[in-house]
């Protein structure tokens, strides 16, 4: 391998772990579990301090929508407000639908909202941290994102 081939991909690989991760409903609840798995809560935190965790509107709702007090509610809706917020436009909604259909013409049928979060991700060129199957069966395909950008917890 050429020195420049070297330097190239060792800047590649920095430029990955600085980037934005958009963190999935799936990995936030591994994480805020109690008893649950110390490397998703030890990911997640790393992602905050170093200000790379994004966060975006379906998350938002999946996740506000399970909690059980006004307390509870209003803490992470706090929480999940000083992370980078990533933007829903008419561009992602078309890119979430062609998507969808190049997954559906290959067999594959996963949530709408997981394809959504694809389209955000790719759009914004983010990781995307998840503890969900869906992902990476999506990545397998090799559609939306590069397989390298999908962090499976479960691993």
């Amino acid at each position: 391998m050429k020195t420049e081939e070297i330097k190239s991909r060792g800047r590649k690989a920095k430029e990955d772990l600085l980037r934005l991760t958009l963190i999935d409903t799936s990995a936030w609840i591994l994480a805020l579990r109690e008893g649950g798995p110390a490397r998703g809560r030890d990911e997640i935190d790393r992602l905050i301090a170093g200000n790379r965790a994004a966060t975006t509107g379906i998350i938002k709702l999946e996740l506000l929508a399970g909690t059980r007090t006004e307390k509870e509610y209003k803490e992470l809706k706090q929480d999940l407000e000083s992370l980078v917020q990533l933007e829903v436009t008419s561009k992602t909604w078309e890119s979430a639908s062609y998507l969808a259909y190049g997954l559906r013409r290959k067999g594959i049928t996963v949530p709408s909202a997981d394809v959504l979060i694809v389209a955000i991700a790719a759009e914004n060129g983010c990781n995307l941290i998840h503890a969900d199957h869906h992902f990476d069966l999506i990545a397998r395909e090799g559609v939306g994102l590069p397989r390298s950008a999908v962090i499976g917890l479960l691993k």
